[in-house]
């Protein structure tokens, strides 16, 4: 019996963590979910009001989070990855995926927020400040639409909210009162106990932004964007990539000649002109980056797809499927695609690499995903103007790119070796 931490440890592990320290949070999405669903029933019109892509997202992730360990621990001993031996790669990844599927779990805070800037801006990793909650009083009714936005703004924090504010210090006396800076603000005995007021202590982990951002908030959601883009652009570029090569190995001649010529003029053409050519005509966003970047790297896998069919059409398994009548796409599922699969696999992984790079670079450069987005990118060049007196603010976005870029293309080798050893040495 093979001893050792295998990756289903590891996964468990993770998921145990996450559930511990963040048991509150996610018992208060549980009861935002009873709640929704209560508005539901009650007013159907107002409950899809509030069903945006935050509130979709919060719940799903929920969800998720509970079914896949189920998933996991009852499948544990049909997929064959589970019981691979834990290296640092697979480690790294895991945690990825994590970040990526429970991005709202791992932290609530908005990666958008902004306020109070002369408390606020630029705080160093573990800092602390007051935070002074007001309207805590809750409504009797719990399925009215008022008490459902209360709660929904306390459970999914929107990017701005007038009840909260952040001070320095607070003292409590017959008043409330609070240290900005250089000002002294004063929050009166009658009207802390009318709306209701809380004061807690809000931590930054990675510290803050020049706009007071919460920098750990960003860097999750910055991943977000980051493996979103790059599953995107590889999506596309091997739907481009595999039917364009099939083609050409299959049906050779003068279609192989125009597809090659094809592929040797998008190797030959600069990507800058293309990258601004479509960021003119879309915009600055994940749509369009991801039609730049998809379309900008199907050539290798074209190249590797074709060399393989080409191979293939001498082997005698595959005249033989042609005698007895297949159509083309079940040659290509049947016959082509379970050979091809290691090869195309591990060059996708190096593409996605390679892909997310790209976004960094675009992002850093502006013409990236846009303003509405964090991105690893944009932070790195909004980091730079602070680097002699805020450091943080570009080593930590620039150490989870290089980390990333790193482990894939280490979990490349490594589930080459895994899927097929005679590939990868």
């Amino acid at each position: 019996m093979k001893s050792g931490i295998k990756i289903i440890h590891w996964i468990i592990f993770v998921w145990i963590c996450i559930a511990i320290l963040q048991f509150n949070l996610i018992i208060e999405y549980y009861s935002l979910i009873a709640a929704w669903f209560g508005l539901l029933f009650s007013d159907s019109s107002s409950a899809f009001s509030f069903l945006t892509f935050s509130l979709i997202d919060s719940m799903l992730s929920v969800v998720i989070f509970l079914i896949i360990i189920l998933i996991i621990i009852l499948y544990r001993n049909r997929i064959r990855l589970l019981k691979t031996k834990l290296n640092f790669s697979f480690a790294v990844l895991t945690l990825l995926l994590f970040v990526f599927l429970f991005a709202p779990i791992i932290t609530n805070e908005n990666s958008g927020f902004s306020k109070n800037l002369s408390v606020t801006k630029l705080l160093p990793p573990f800092t602390s400040v007051s935070e002074i909650v007001l309207n805590t009083n809750m409504p009797h009714k719990l399925l009215t639409e008022e008490s459902f936005r209360i709660k929904l703004d306390r459970t999914i924090k929107p990017p701005f909210n007038d009840n909260i504010i952040l001070a320095d210090s607070v003292n409590i006396s017959d008043s409330v009162i609070y240290y900005q800076g250089n000002q002294v603000n004063t929050i009166g005995k009658n009207l802390a106990d009318e709306t209701g007021i809380q004061i807690r202590k809000k931590f930054y982990l990675l510290g803050t932004d020049e706009y007071g951002r919460d920098v750990f908030a960003r860097l999750i959601y910055g991943s977000r964007v980051s493996i979103t883009v790059g599953l995107s652009a590889v999506v596309l570029s091997f739907i481009i990539g595999i039917i364009l090569g099939f083609i050409a190995g299959y049906r050779g001649g003068f279609i192989d000649i125009i597809l090659n010529r094809f592929t040797e003029m998008f190797l030959a053409f600069p990507v800058i002109y293309l990258i601004v050519l479509i960021l003119a005509l879309f915009g600055s966003s994940i749509f369009s980056v991801i039609i730049v970047l998809g379309i900008s790297g199907w050539m290798n896998l074209f190249k590797i797809v074709k060399t393989e069919v080409l191979s293939i059409k001498q082997k005698d398994f595959f005249a033989s499927a042609e005698l007895i009548g297949l159509k083309n796409s079940l040659l290509l599922k049947k016959e082509i695609f379970p050979v091809i699969v290691y090869p195309v696999i591990i060059n996708l992984i190096f593409l996605f690499s390679n892909i997310i790079l790209a976004e960094a670079a675009l992002s850093y450069l502006g013409l990236g995903t846009g303003s509405s987005y964090p991105s690893w990118g944009s932070m790195i060049n909004s980091g730079q103007e602070y680097i002699t007196k805020a450091w943080w603010l570009i080593v930590f976005p620039g150490a989870a790119l290089i980390l990333t870029l790193f482990t894939f293309n280490s979990a490349g080798k490594n589930l080459g070796k895994l899927l097929n050893p005679g590939i990868v040495k």
